[in-house]
Order: structure tokens, then C-alpha cells, then sequence
């Protein structure tokens, strides 16, 4: 961090300058040398720092670890689950308490590298950014993970248009308003920057970074988690286009199916009158009129997905106001807000 922009990084420690966010499981043996780190890093560029590890239900030493360091420095902070819930509900939580200027996301294993923080702080002021993903480009892992990673990274580039190469690399910078106004869960922890562009925050940026051989304990990648992954990618994109307009989805697709159904029944009717061709044993029949009765459905439950989110979307303020200038109170302004 240049020393020009030092100034801007006060001493507070209820209210830092970087935040960071760190989900554990099972990491006992890397979080003293991970703090060290990020203790280093954070000195020499001038930020001051609160870090809030997570211990996601780890069945190790790791909550006795995070005492500890807590002890020695109270910049760092804990919460321990009673039970293992998963990283995007780690990161929910410290997202609910992190109050610094910025926040970082990371993980605990030792292969995200904490001088990359400032960097990526300086990128986020610099470009103007929302947030600023890490792009593990020299990746330190074994192919059993980067192959179906890269397969991942690409159906989610096709299907969500978000160009970025890694989506779930744990190292991101965030401006404190992004991650206060994004809902995480199940697993789309990997989809943050989605979700985030979705609340509006669409000032999204990338920057490689260093990645680490892992040195202690085992990867909690497997093919369970990648099938996860992609079926909350599908789950993700619906919520994000039609989630407060069901009809559009379900209603689009109705009619086009509907209209099939009725295009091949029309043809083979005229088939009949014209060409006087038996139609009973014809399976092209059966198939317009399934699609005939599967578009009627698809459009019914449009419509019920519609009086379902009305009242919802009448009681909920969904959205996010970004910045305000008024001479009285928000509060007293906003009068739809619940």
C-alpha cells in the first residue's frame, strides 16, 4: 500500500478499515500461522483490522486455537457453531457482525495469501469497484479439483453472463455496503458476486492472485459438493431473473409449449380433413396434447407463483437504496419500509 493513502486507514477497532472474513473447519493446525500473516500484512500496509474466524462445527482443536489467538491480540474475534452448517453460512454470519470500510472473505487453509489484501483494496479504489474477486490463475491444487473447477467456472460464465474466471476462489474484497445487501446460503457462497450484481452492485472486478500448495489437513472438495454447486447455479439464476416474477419464467414457457401442442394439433387435423389420414395410432397426437395439457400447467403455476410473491412483495421492501440526499430523515421518507 503506497504511503500516500495511509492516512485514510484510522486505528479503530470497533469500526476498521478492513474486516475479514474467515470460515474454519477443521484448521487448527493453519490459523496461528495464518494469523501471523495477516497480523504482518496488515501492519506494514497501515490498515487496521478486525478478524472474525468461524468455526464451522470443527471437531479438531480449532475453536481452542481461535481462544487463543483472541487472547493474545482481541483484534481477532470468534464464532463457533454447534454443529458443521457449511462456508456460505459462516460467511452470513460474519457478513451480519463485520462493521470495517471494507471486507475480505478467505479461507483458512493457508493457500490464500494475505498480501494480496491490499492489493486488492488499491484495485477496488482504483477501478471503482463493488468488489474485487481473486483469480487463483496459477492454481496449487491436484486436477481432481481444477478440472471440474474450470468445467464450473465456464457453465457459470455461460450461463450467469458474470466474465469472471474463478468464481469460488475464497479470496474477495468487498465495500462494506455489498455484503450487507446480499443473502447467503445453502452453497451459493460461490455465487456472491452473482448475487451481489443482482442487488445492484454490479461494479464487479478481477485480479489473479497467489495460491498455495495446501499444507495441512485434507480438501473438503468432492464430486458431492461440485453437483451442489451447480444445481444451487440453477437455483441462483432463477432467483436472481424471476424471483419476483414468476410468471415470466413459467408463463414464457408455458406458452411456448402450449403453442406446440395446439401447432401440432392444428396440423393434424387438417391432416385429416384434407388427406383423410387415420389418426388414431398416430403418437405425434399424444404428443400435442401433452404439450397442450403440460403448457396449461406451466402457466397455472405462473399465475400461483404470482399470488404467492404478491403479498410477500407488499409487506417486504426488496430493494436497495444506495445513496440518499433529503432534508428529513430516511426513516420518516420511506414510509413502505417494514
Amino acid at each position: 500500500m503506497e504511503q500516500s493513502s495511509r492516512h485514510h486507514f484510522a486505528a479503530d477497532p470497533e469500526r476498521p478499515t478492513l474486516s475479514i472474513v474467515i470460515p474454519a473447519y477443521e484448521e487448527a493446525a493453519s490459523l496461528p500461522q495464518l494469523a501471523d500473516r495477516i497480523r504482518s500484512v496488515c501492519l506494514e500496509a497501515g490498515l487496521s483490522f478486525r478478524v472474525w474466524i468461524i468455526d464451522d462445527g470443527s471437531r479438531d482443536e480449532t475453536w481452542d486455537v481461535v481462544q487463543a489467538l483472541h487472547d493474545q491480540d482481541d483484534r481477532f474475534v470468534g464464532l463457533r457453531f454447534q454443529r458443521n452448517y457449511g462456508k456460505s453460512a459462516a460467511l452470513a454470519v460474519g457478513f451480519e457482525r463485520v462493521q470495517g470500510t471494507y471486507v475480505a472473505t478467505m479461507d483458512a487453509d493457508l493457500q490464500d495469501e494475505p498480501a494480496e489484501l491490499p492489493r486488492l483494496i488499491e484495485t477496488l479504489e482504483a477501478d471503482d469497484y463493488d468488489l474485487v474477486s481473486g483469480w487463483k490463475k496459477h492454481r496449487r491444487d491436484p486436477l481432481s479439483k481444477t478440472v471440474p473447477s474450470r468445467f464450473f467456472n465456464w457453465v457459470t460464465r455461460l450461463i450467469s453472463g458474470l466474465p469472471l474466471h474463478d468464481f469460488n476462489c475464497g479470496l474477495k474484497v468487498y465495500r462494506r455496503e455489498v455484503v450487507k445487501n446480499v443473502n447467503v446460503y445453502g452453497e451459493l457462497h460461490r455465487y456472491i458476486p452473482l448475487l451481489a450484481k443482482w442487488a445492484g452492485y454490479d461494479r464487479v472486478g478481477e485480479q489473479p492472485v497467489t495460491h498455495h500448495p495446501r499444507k495441512h489437513g485434507e480438501t473438503k472438495f468432492g464430486m458431492e459438493r461440485f453437483i451442489q454447486g451447480f444445481l444451487d447455479l440453477i437455483t441462483v439464476v432463477f432467483l436472481t431473473r424471476f424471483a419476483v416474477r414468476p410468471m415470466h419464467f413459467f408463463g414464457g414457457l408455458g406458452t411456448l409449449t402450449f403453442g406446440a401442442g395446439v401447432g401440432i394439433s392444428l396440423w393434424l387435423t387438417i391432416d385429416k380433413l384434407v388427406y383423410g389420414n387415420y389418426l388414431g395410432d398416430r403418437p405425434l397426437l399424444l404428443l400435442g396434447l401433452l404439450l397442450i395439457l403440460f403448457g396449461a400447467q406451466l402457466f397455472t403455476t405462473g399465475l400461483l407463483g404470482e399470488m404467492v410473491i404478491q403479498p410477500r412483495m407488499e409487506e417486504t421492501d426488496s430493494y436497495v437504496v444506495g445513496e440518499s440526499a433529503l432534508s428529513e430523515p430516511l426513516e420518516e421518507t420511506l414510509k413502505g419500509e417494514r
